[in-house]
């Protein structure tokens, strides 16, 4: 098993002969993909050898930090971008530990001791108007660089829906876990993250910690 998951990720013949990966996928090949996602900070636990939800958000994170379409199914493209490294941009120097929000590729990386720990596929402001209670407004989330200055632990309901740990960074705008995470921006301006992402990154960001929203960093 070790050494066909090895081979699938190093250029060997094993790779070569991977069919396209579907929802529901079990098997050397996913596990393979899913050690790749998992050393890369897409995925945060260890390989089950099943496609399934959380390998799913991974998967599209992956794609779109790569300039690809978000696709559950994994083919020959997402396959060989796994095998070669990314160059990224110089952080900026506030981040120690904090968030980067890439609106154009919607993705949140967090980092811890100036190291990137996970990027996280997410659905930011819609870009179009809404009303609520006889006040309209347009779904957007602002470009700048903020801190988190207020916590909100478990599940909360506001006037605009139900939202889970919660981590506010410019008024009433949070980065927070939702049932909802679709493939485009459909938020009213917050950053909407996976529930199982909303666990791991309420545990790392604190308040104070600093919130780069941008973009594009690319």
């Amino acid at each position: 098993m070790l050494a066909y998951v090895a081979a699938l990720f190093s250029g060997g013949p094993a790779y070569a002969d991977t069919a396209p990966l579907s929802y529901g996928s079990r098997g050397a090949a996913v596990i393979g993909m899913q050690e790749a996602l998992y050393r890369r900070g897409f995925l945060w636990e260890r390989p089950s050898g099943v496609y399934d939800a959380r390998t799913r958000y991974a998967v599209w994170a992956f794609q779109k930090s790569r300039g690809l379409q978000p696709r559950t199914r994994v083919g020959p493209r997402t396959l060989r971008a796994l095998r070669t490294s990314d160059h990224r941009r110089p952080l900026p120097l506030s981040l120690r530990t904090g968030a980067l929000v890439d609106l154009k590729r919607q993705l949140l990386t967090v980092y811890r001791d100036h190291r990137q720990i996970m990027t996280v596929h997410v659905s930011t402001g819609a870009g179009v108007e809404y009303c609520h209670s006889g006040r309209c407004a347009v779904a957007v989330t602002p470009t700048g660089d903020f801190q988190i200055d207020r916590r909100a632990a478990g599940w909360t309901t506001g006037p605009l829906g139900s939202m889970y740990n919660s981590l506010y960074f410019n008024g009433g705008i949070a980065i927070h876990g939702s049932r909802s995470v679709p493939r485009r921006p459909a938020s009213h301006g917050c950053v909407r993250v996976p529930i199982h992402a909303a666990d791991l990154i309420f545990r790392v960001l604190d308040i104070g910690d600093p919130v780069h929203v941008r973009a594009s960093t690319r």
